[in-house]
C-alpha cells in the first residue's frame, strides 16, 4: 500500500553515502528539499516528488502536510529509560554543591537506584517506562536506545533486558537494548571487583549475547566505576560473543578509556565532559562517534563536553538526553539541542546530524535510519515550522506535529 506524504515546505533528508556526517555549519550539510512530497511503500521511502507533479490517485493514502518542515525521525542514542525509584534528595545535595561522585561515595548515586529497581517486577518496571518513552516519541523520536545497568545482578540485568525488549514489542517505534552491567561496582562487590567482573564476562554476557537480548555491550570507563584493565575484559567477552561496543568514558577523569575503544573499535565513546586534547585527537580520523550529553553538564552545574574540538578534529557528534534519575533526568531531546547551541555554541546546522545520522551510527543502524533516503525506512519527525532553526529558537516549546516509523503516524499533536 502506497502512502503519500504531501506538500512539505521544506524536508531536511541528511542524505549521505557514508552513514555518518560531520558536524558542519553549512546548511548545504542537510540536502534540503524545498516543496517536494514523500512516498511511501512497504514502511521504507520509495521516492521523493515535487509537489507540483502530484496525482492522488495512484496512493491509497494521503497524508496533507501543507507548509510543514519533515526531518528524519529523531534518534535518541544514549538513555537509561527503565529504572525504578527517585533520587530527588540527591538533587538537594546537590544544589548545596555536594559533586555526584561524592554522593556516590557516600553509598548514592547509582547504587541507590540499583537498590529501587532490584525489588521492582518487571511489569512496575514496565509500566513506569512507557510513559517516559512515549514522551520521546511526542518530540519525533522514531527510535530509543535503553541501557540496562540497574541491576547489576545477573536477576535484575536480565529483567531489565526484558523489560526494554517488551517495550520494542509492545510500543510504536525501535527500542534498541544496551547492556552495561559494568556501569558501576554493586554493593556485594565493593571490595570484590575481579569476582564482580568474572561474572559479567562468563555468565552475564554469553547468556545476553546467546539470548539475544541485547545488540550492543556499554561499560562505564571512570575513577569510580570500572578502569581501563577491567573494561578490556568486559570487552574482550562481548565481543567474543559477537556484540557491538560502546563506552561511557571520560566523564570525570581521563583515564585511559578512548584507547581501549578505540582498541576494540566500538562505535561510540559518550560523555567526553574531561577529555584531554591528548585523547581527542586520537579520534581523528576514526570515525567514532563521540555522543555528548549536554544535559548532564546543565543538570549538574558541570563543564561541557569540547564539541568544537571535536568537530574541528574530524569526529562526528552526536548528541542525547542520557535520560536517568541521577546525572540528567531529562527526557526532552529538543532541550539539549538547545542546550547545544547556547552552552556549546553549536549550529543548528551542525546539531541536527546529531540527533539523526550520527546518532544512527552510534548505534550501528544508519545503514537503515537517520535520513530520508529511497530504500530507507521512512522514519520521519514532522514539524509545525518555516525554517529548522526554529526547532531550536523556540526554547521549552514542542512545535512536532506527527511522528512516523515505517511509514505509519504513530503519534499527532491534532486531535481529530
Amino acid at each position: 500500500m502506497a502512502t503519500l506524504f504531501k506538500n512539505f515546505s521544506r524536508i531536511l533528508t541528511l542524505q549521505n553515502e557514508k552513514g555518518y556526517l560531520f558536524n558542519l555549519p553549512e546548511e548545504k550539510n542537510l540536502s534540503i528539499l524545498n516543496d517536494f512530497s514523500i512516498v511511501v511503500e512497504e514502511g521504507v521511502i520509495k521516492d521523493f516528488l515535487p509537489n507540483s507533479n502530484i496525482i492522488e490517485a495512484k496512493f491509497e493514502k494521503v497524508v496533507d502536510c501543507r507548509g510543514k518542515l519533515a526531518l528524519p525521525g529523531f534518534v535518541e542514542c544514549h538513555t537509561h529509560t527503565v529504572f525504578a525509584g527517585s533520587r530527588g534528595d540527591e538533587f538537594k545535595l546537590k544544589l548545596q554543591g555536594v559533586d555526584y561522585e561524592e554522593i556516590a561515595r557516600r553509598g548514592g548515586g547509582i547504587i541507590s537506584t540499583v537498590k529501587a529497581t532490584r525489588k521492582a517486577s518487571e511489569e512496575e518496571l514496565l509500566n513506569l517506562a512507557k510513559p517516559r518513552a512515549w514522551e520521546f516519541i511526542s518530540q519525533g523520536v522514531t527510535t530509543l536506545e535503553i541501557k540496562s545497568g540497574y541491576g547489576l545482578d545477573f536477576e535484575t540485568e536480565v529483567k531489565l533486558l526484558r523489560v526494554i525488549n517488551r517495550l520494542n514489542r509492545e510500543l510504536p517505534i525501535e527500542i534498541v537494548p544496551t547492556f552495561l552491567g559494568a556501569h558501576a561496582y554493586p554493593p556485594e562487590f565493593k571490595e570484590n571487583h575481579s569476582d564482580y567482573v568474572k561474572i559479567l564476562t562468563e555468565r552475564v554476557i554469553p547468556y545476553v549475547a546467546q539470548n539475544n537480548l541485547a545488540r550492543s555491550c556499554d561499560a562505564f570507563c571512570e575513577l569510580t566505576a570500572f578502569s581501563p584493565e577491567e573494561v578490556r575484559l568486559v570487552f574482550a567477552s562481548a565481543k567474543e560473543q559477537g556484540m557491538n561496543l560502546k563506552l561511557h568514558t571520560d566523564q570525570f577523569n581521563s583515564i585511559g578509556g578512548i584507547d581501549v575503544a578505540l582498541e576494540f573499535n566500538a562505535r561510540s565513546v559518550e560523555h567526553l565532559e574531561a577529555v584531554t586534547d591528548d585523547a581527542l585527537r586520537k579520534l581523528n580520523g576514526q570515525e567514532i562517534v563521540a555522543v555528548l550529553l549536554p544535559g548532564v553538564s546543565f543538570f549538574l552545574k558541570y563543564q561541557y563536553a569540547p564539541a568544537k574540538k571535536l568537530i574541528k578534529n574530524n569526529v562526528p557528534v552526536a548528541f542525547s538526553t542520557d535520560f536517568n534519575p541521577g546525572s540528567s533526568h531529562i527526557l526532552n531531546l529538543h532541550l539539549i539541542m538547545q542546550l547545544a547551541t547556547f552552552e556549546m555554541n553549536l549550529t543548528a546546522e551542525q546539531i541536527l546530524p546529531g540527533v539523526t545520522i550520527n546518532a544512527a551510527r552510534a548505534l550501528g543502524l544508519s545503514h537503515e535510519i537517520g535520513s530520508l533516503q529511497i530504500g530507507k525506512n521512512a522514519d520521519f519527525a514532522i514539524f509545525e515550522a518555516k525554517d529548522y532553526s526554529d526547532i531550536i529558537y523556540n526554547v521549552g516549546r514542542n512545535l512536532l506535529v506527527y511522528t512516523v516509523k515505517k511509514g505509519n503516524l504513530v503519534y499527532s499533536k491534532i486531535r481529530n
